[in-house]
């Protein structure tokens, strides 16, 4: 396992790290002629597999977790990493140190030609310890998570070791892993292929995507330079400088701005990556950027850090699960870089999994478990395959007379809000609601201590959300509420054990139930969070979960609300628990709502 945790200092260059190879107690196993068999094993040690891995391992499986190289990514690539992750993130133990390092932003600007149309704020309210996006480039966020990793007994991250052969059998998977020292064979109860959009495990197995690809050309351009512009999202529509195309620019941390420039489908793309294409191009740009942020068209001193044109698909494989093979992230689905819908809706994949195959490892539910990610993740997939396509072709209208429906609603988006309804720069990464809402944090006070609602879950826990009290009346609310909620606190607060507050003898009757559940692994007995005037006093958290006295709400793991029981008895509660664990086929049909 990982017996030497390091941890790397602020001015690492990761994109120049090279892992080193290390030979496992598995190889020496497989010499002998016996062959190890895991729990889990995870391939690919990209965002989704690290945050998969470091999930089960938090949860107390041990996981192997395999890479075919040393190397982490190069370039901005997954940018933008939005509020929902950036929480899941949190409950991994490196939330912070992406925000810390990352540029957050939440107003986005939209402009067609030579003028702005709108602006638009994705997070307008306060409240909320997470900013609508975290523009961080992609090895940063490897690299915290590999940090991450090396902290935990349970994971073993192997670099250097790549999965050469599968085969699937009834009760395991057999792998053929591929390292300097030669091939050796592992076992897993469960494989999680997290192996990129060319997933070896998924052509291994003879599965395949299915989709649209688009024929276009994208460049992307990080730049160095020091631009005095906010750190907005800024779209331009067949800009003056880029005619007929598109243009997107993003600022990045260490002085870095990324820019997106469409080039058509018969642009060369060998050609176009040269600095002395790229950089006349930027320049450009810059000026106009200049005088749109009041400026006088000025343009930086510009150093060219990387580039690279690619084209896009929107697919997925027809299903994530393969009997003890589950598919998550580009190996499972992809989609076009508009609206940062790729790492973003693959890190949620790990975030639904992980939990479901910590409980059927542990043997605390079913492998119908498994069927519930899969289920639920594929509706998040053509959810985001449907909101990509749209973007890509509203960007980039393919006849004539989509091009005048597009040109004609940002015309009308200046001054009308039903037309910027219809405006598609690409629709921003937010999580689906299709297989149950993820829980809205809100600030809280615990044991005296201003915190967050989300930071009081425990890894791989159901947490019952008892609510004692009504909330404050909208006007209280108004006046309580102030710019200093949207400031972090320090991780790791205690759980609130008080007593029920006097005076309000409807906690027994909504605390009794959860106290008469029948007998339940401890994993599985939910704790208890009461919501109330102490812990609640902007009454925020009551507001967002439209609360009443007696109101239960029940949160699974992955931090999404599965039940909400108004004075529930402990037969509904354990129904609840039961149909999450997917335990009775028959329990289905219970509602979840009264």
């Amino acid at each position: 396992m990982n017996a030497n945790p390091t941890v790397a200092s602020p001015d690492v260059d990761y994109q120049r790290i090279v892992y080193p190879y290390r030979r496992s107690a598995d190889q020496d196993a497989h010499a002998r002629g016996d062959v190890a068999r895991h729990p889990v094993v995870v391939v690919g040690a990209g965002p989704v597999g690290l945050c998969a891995a470091i999930d089960l391992a938090l949860q107390g499986v041990p996981v192997v977790l395999l890479n075919n190289d040393g190397r982490l990514s190069v370039g901005s690539r997954a940018l933008c990493f939005a509020k929902r992750t950036l929480e899941i993130l949190d409950r991994l133990g490196c939330g912070q140190r992406l925000v810390d390092k990352g540029v957050s932003w939440g107003v986005g600007r939209v402009f067609f030609r030579d003028a702005q149309v709108y602006q638009f704020d994705l997070l307008a309210e306060s409240g909320h310890q997470r900013p609508a996006f975290v523009n961080l480039q992609q090895y940063y966020v490897e690299g915290f998570l590999v940090e991450r990793a090396l902290e935990l007994p349970l994971l073993d991250l192997r670099w250097h070791h790549g999965v050469t052969g599968v085969e699937p059998r009834d009760d395991h998977v057999a792998l053929t892993v591929e390292t300097p020292d030669g091939p050796y064979t592992l076992l897993a109860d469960h494989v999680v292929a997290c192996d990129g959009a060319r997933s070896t495990v998924r052509r291994l197995i003879g599965q395949e995507s299915h989709g649209r690809t688009f024929q276009d050309r994208f460049l992307i351009a990080d730049v160095r330079m020091n631009a005095p512009f906010p750190a907005e999202r800024w779209f331009w529509f067949d800009p003056p400088f880029h005619p007929g195309q598109s243009v997107l620019l993003h600022r990045q941390p260490d002085g870095v701005w990324r820019i997106d420039f469409q080039l058509g489908w018969e642009a060369d793309p060998e050609l176009e990556k040269q600095p002395e294409r790229i950089l006349p191009r930027v320049r450009t740009l810059m000026r106009e950027a200049s005088r749109a942020a009041g400026g006088d068209g000025a343009v930086p001193d510009i150093e060219l850090v990387w580039a690279s044109v690619y084209t896009f698909a929107c697919m997925r494989m027809d299903s994530f699960r393969h009997g003890r093979i589950l598919f998550a992230g580009d190996a499972a689905h992809g989609v076009s870089p508009f609206g940062a819908r790729g790492a973003n809706s693959g890190i949620q994949d790990a975030d639904n999994l992980a939990w479901k195959l910590a409980a059927v490892v542990q043997g605390r539910a079913p492998l119908a478990l498994l069927d519930g990610y899969a289920r639920e993740r594929e509706l998040a997939a053509d959810e985001n395959l449907l909101h990509s396509t749209r973007s890509t072709d509203f960007i980039t209208p393919k006849s004539e007379i989509s091009r005048v429906f597009r040109d004609a609603t940002l015309t009308l988006a200046k001054d009308f809000d039903f037309a910027r309804r219809l405006v598609n720069s690409g629709r921003l990464s937010m999580p689906t609601t299709q297989y149950g809402q993820p829980a809205p944090d809100a600030p809280i006070r615990i044991d005296g201590h201003d915190d967050w609602l989300l930071r009081q879950m425990r890894p791989g826990r159901f947490t019952a959300l008892v609510f004692d009290t009504p909330p404050p009346t909208e006007r209280e609310q108004r006046v309580s509420l102030g710019p200093e909620w949207g400031l972090g606190v320090q991780e790791g607060s205690p759980m609130p054990r008080g007593e029920p507050a006097p005076g309000l003898p409807q906690v027994d009757v909504a605390v009794r139930p959860l106290r008469e559940l029948p007998h339940l692994p401890h994993e599985d007995v939910p704790v208890l969070l009461r919501i109330n005037d102490g812990s609640d006093p902007h009454g925020l958290v009551r507001a967002r979960y439209d609360a009443e006295p007696g109101l239960v709400v029940l949160l699974r793991p992955d931090q999404h609300v599965c039940a909400r029981l108004r004075h529930p008895t402990a037969a509904e509660l354990h129904s609840a628990l039961r149909r999450a664990l997917a335990h009775d086929a028959a329990l289905e049909e219970t509602p979840t709502c009264r």
